[in-house]
């Protein structure tokens, strides 16, 4: 019985060290437009974009140490991919104010909704966890934005 398990636990270590081969692309591309840069939010604002948005949704990502191994990197790189593909910073709409307004109502009512950043993040992510003001501070801010890009209809 003794005999089996070990052969069990190296074959899994096998298949471990195998599956390290597979490891996707973790990618930083450049920067084109970086919202915060472009639109200058107030310190506290930036600072909760960064650690609540910024690792899914620009081109700045840090990566986490178990996004180095799989099959936990799969995971990671697969919503960063989706994260950016549905929102991305780094590739700010500056000169293209309706889908920038689009942009910042759509990033307001998911962080007044509480929907983003998703529990799974800020499972592991303690930074990424926002209070009720930050979440009040980034929403205010983001409408305002949007009011100044396109003011509302009277």
């Amino acid at each position: 019985m003794k005999k089996k398990l070990t052969h069990a636990g190296l074959a899994l270590l096998v298949l471990f060290a195998l599956l390290q081969l597979t490891n996707p692309e973790r990618t930083n591309p450049p920067v084109k437009s970086d919202l915060i840069e472009t639109l200058h939010p107030p310190e506290p604002v930036a600072t909760s974009l960064v650690s609540a948005c910024y690792d899914c949704h620009s081109h700045q990502t840090k990566w986490p140490w178990y996004a180095h191994l799989a099959p936990a990197s799969w995971l990671v790189v697969n919503d960063v991919n989706e994260g950016r593909k549905n929102l991305n910073l780094s590739e700010w709409p500056a000169a293209d104010p309706k889908q920038a307004v689009r942009r910042l109502d759509a990033m307001s009512e998911k962080i007044g909704n509480g929907v983003m950043p998703p529990a799974k993040y800020t499972l592991l992510h303690a930074n990424a966890r926002l209070t009720d003001s930050q979440r009040k501070a980034m929403t205010d801010w983001l409408d305002a934005q949007s009011d100044q890009l396109i003011p509302p209809a009277k």
